[in-house]
């Protein structure tokens, strides 16, 4: 029951803040981009440089990580590399990242303990790691907009299996708006309109809209 004398406008801690959670991008790469049919692959590239656009503008701490990539799969998208220049990249032999000491030592390096994962495929490269992070008391979110699998179904069940386990779906854009919560927080104002802009389809042209009509500090 609700305790009125108790109620504060205070966010839950179940949110997402720039302070708390870091963003796993795990085998965005050519090899992997030519099996997905689950959706858009155009649209799952977009939402992958949203959201790791968001993840600079937040300066949440990233993790990197490919399979196979001189061996099978190429290197990891070009797009994605660029918002990181010179960031390491975990390159991997396992399906499952979570299996790989050096992936898993990167993540516990960030000191977070909610984990936001996007990649390709659903059904195994995120899946896996997912369910085995969440095993390990991780709390963890997929960002399905920004992940694919071979097919629909497999996207599909693969969240649903997620899900039931405990796992939180997400989208890229409701994880930048969810770091940003307050459009009164002006430090990060401008670099999620620019984000917006960019990669929101028509949200963004309704930013550039209403900065053209109201201002350039029109709300989102």
């Amino acid at each position: 029951m609700v305790d009125i004398a108790e109620v504060t406008a205070a966010p839950s801690p179940d949110l997402l803040t720039p302070d708390n959670c870091t963003v796993l991008f795990v085998d965005h790469q050519p090899q992997m981009f030519f099996g997905t049919g689950s959706g858009d692959r155009t649209a799952i590239i977009n939402a992958t440089v949203g959201l790791a656009k968001a993840a600079k503008a937040f300066e949440v701490p990233t993790v990197l990580s490919t399979v196979a990539a001189e061996s099978f799969s190429g290197p990891l998208m070009p797009q994605l590399a660029d918002v990181f220049p010179g960031q390491k990249i975990v390159d991997r032999t396992t399906m499952n990242a979570w299996e790989d000491e050096a992936f898993v030592e990167a993540v516990k390096a960030t000191g977070r303990k909610k984990l936001v994962i996007a990649g390709l495929w659903t059904e195994v490269c995120v899946v896996l790691p997912a369910l085995s992070a969440l095993a390990q008391g991780y709390e963890v979110y997929v960002v399905t907009d920004a992940s694919g699998g071979v097919s629909p179904q497999a996207h599909e069940h693969a969240v649903q299996r997620m899900v039931q386990a405990g796992v939180v779906p997400v989208t890229w854009v409701q994880v930048l708006l969810e770091l940003q919560r307050d459009w009164a927080r002006a430090e990060t104002y401008l670099p999620v309109m620019d984000v917006v802009k960019a990669h929101g389809g028509t949200y963004g042209l309704g930013v550039v809209y209403a900065q053209a009509v109201i201002g350039e500090h029109a709300a989102g």
